[in-house]
């Protein structure tokens, strides 16, 4: 998924559960249709938790890869 540039990239790690699914959603929610957000967390509950929060709001995961204690993730608003 190297091939997609994101909009925006928020770096969220240290924070733990529920923050980043909360931060995630905060900001796709200020984004424009279409863009791309690429969130980095090293919460281990939010690699179920962002995913599943962003499709329930209607947005597309385009990848999740992790890397390490490191997660990272594509969203589409």
């Amino acid at each position: 998924m190297n091939d997609i540039t994101p909009d925006y990239t928020m770096d969220i790690k240290g924070e733990t559960c529920p923050y980043p699914a909360l931060k995630t959603l905060e900001a796709l929610d200020s984004m424009q249709k279409g863009e791309i957000l690429e969130v980095i967390s090293d919460c281990t509950q939010s690699i179920n938790n962002i995913p599943t929060d962003a499709k329930n709001h209607g947005y597309d995961v385009l990848c999740v890869e992790q890397d390490g204690a490191n997660i990272r993730f594509l969203i589409r608003k």
